[in-house]
C-alpha cells in the first residue's frame, strides 16, 4: 500500500500541528506526523529538532500547546486511559532493580499488572534473554538491559511500541540485538515506532520513516521510496580532479570533491557511469575507477534536513 493513500483507520499514530513552547522556546512548531500499522516507522531528526517532545506528547508525559494526537483512533491525551494499556513504550533509562534477577524483575511487574509467570518467560523468549534471566539486572551489558525493558514493555501485548533512541550509547554487538528484536516485534504485527540519530541502523531496520527537522515535518513514506527518490551518484578516481570537475560541471552535472576522488551527481535524475566515462575520454581525460553508489539515508537525511534549515533561517 502506497504510504500516503491510507485511511484514518490505517494509521496507528496520527499528529496533526502538533506545537509545543518552553517559556520562550519554540520545541515543535506544527508538527505533523503519521505512523502507519505494522513494521517498524523511523522517526529522525537533529538533535534538538523536537523527537523525545514529541513522543513524551504522545504518551501524555507532555501536554502540547497546540495540535492533536490520535493513537489507535482515540485523542491524547483525553482518552489515552482507553487506549494506554495498548501501549508500551521507553522514554527514559530502564529502571528495575539491581539486585533481582531479570525475570525476578518481570514477574513483580507482571504481578502489578496481573499477568502470569508464564507471560514473563514468553517475553524473555522474544527479546533473546531466556538464557540470561536469573542472571542479577546488575551484572547485564547495557544492551541487555535495554532489552529487558523492552521484555517489560512487552508484558502487557501491546500493540504499539514507542523507543526513544534504544540503541542510544550501545556497541555494534548491543546495536544488532537491538536491531533484531525491533525486527521480530514488527514481523509479528506490532507497530514500532522509533527515534533514532544512528541512520544506517534505521536504513537497515525502519520500513518507514519521517524525518523532522526544527520541529517540523521535513518528509514522511517509505523507506524504499525514500531511497528512490534521492539521486544516486558516480565516484570518479582520477589524476586529473580539478579539471575533470570543470569538464563535468560545464556538461551540466553537479561535482563534490572526496580528496581521492569526485562525486558525480545528476540535476535531473541519477547520472549513469557510462556517461560520465564518456564525457571525460572526448575531453582526453581516462578515469582509472567509475564507481556507481546509490542513495543512502544519510545522505537523503543530510539534504532534507540542510534545505529545512536554510528555509527557517531565511524565514
Amino acid at each position: 500500500m502506497d504510504f500516503h493513500e491510507r485511511d484514518d483507520a490505517d494509521w496507528a499514530i496520527k499528529v496533526t500541528g502538533l506545537s509545543k513552547r518552553y517559556g520562550g522556546r519554540v520545541v515543535l512548531k506544527g508538527l505533523d506526523l503519521r505512523v502507519p500499522r505494522g513494521g517498524v516507522h523511523g522517526l529522525l531528526g537533529p538533535n534538538g529538532s523536537g523527537k523525545t517532545t514529541s513522543l513524551r506528547i504522545m504518551l501524555g508525559l507532555a501536554r502540547a500547546n497546540e495540535g492533536t494526537v490520535h493513537i489507535l483512533g482515540y485523542p491524547s491525551p483525553a482518552q489515552l486511559p482507553q487506549v494506554i494499556s495498548r501501549v508500551g513504550a521507553i522514554v527514559e533509562s530502564p529502571k528495575l532493580a539491581p539486585r533481582l534477577t531479570a525475570r525476578r524483575n518481570l514477574e513483580t511487574l507482571a504481578l502489578s499488572i496481573g499477568e502470569s509467570r508464564r507471560r514473563v518467560h514468553e517475553v524473555l523468549l522474544e527479546v533473546g534473554l531466556a538464557d540470561e534471566a536469573d542472571q542479577n539486572f546488575a551484572t547485564y551489558s547495557l544492551g541487555m538491559k535495554q532489552r529487558l525493558a523492552i521484555a517489560a514493555t512487552l508484558l502487557k501485548k501491546p500493540e504499539v511500541l514507542i523507543f526513544d533512541e534504544p540503541t542510544n550509547g550501545l556497541d555494534p554487538v548491543g546495536i544488532h540485538d537491538i536491531r533484531a528484536v525491533l525486527r521480530r516485534l514488527a514481523e509479528s504485527g506490532r507497530t514500532v515506532l522509533v527515534s533514532s540519530h544512528l541512520l544506517s541502523e534505521m536504513e537497515q531496520v525502519a520500513d518507514s520513516v519521517s524525518i523532522i527537522a526544527r520541529g517540523r515535518l521535513v518528509t514522511e513514506g517509505l523507506m524504499r521510496d525514500l531511497l528512490a527518490d534521492g539521486d544516486g551518484e558516480v565516484c570518479v578516481g582520477i589524476a586529473d580532479r580539478a579539471g575533470a570537475a570543470e569538464v563535468l560541471r560545464r556538461a551540466g552535472w553537479e561535482v563534490r570533491d572526496e580528496v581521492e576522488r569526485i562525486a558525480v551527481t545528476g540535476k535531473d535524475g541519477p547520472p549513469k557511469a557510462e556517461q560520465v566515462a564518456q564525457t571525460l575520454g572526448e575531453a582526453g581525460l581516462w578515469p582509472h575507477e567509475l564507481v556507481t553508489r546509490s542513495s543512502s539515508l544519510e545522505r537523503v537525511f543530510l539534504e532534507l534536513t540542510r534545505e529545512a534549515e536554510l528555509r527557517e533561517g531565511a524565514a
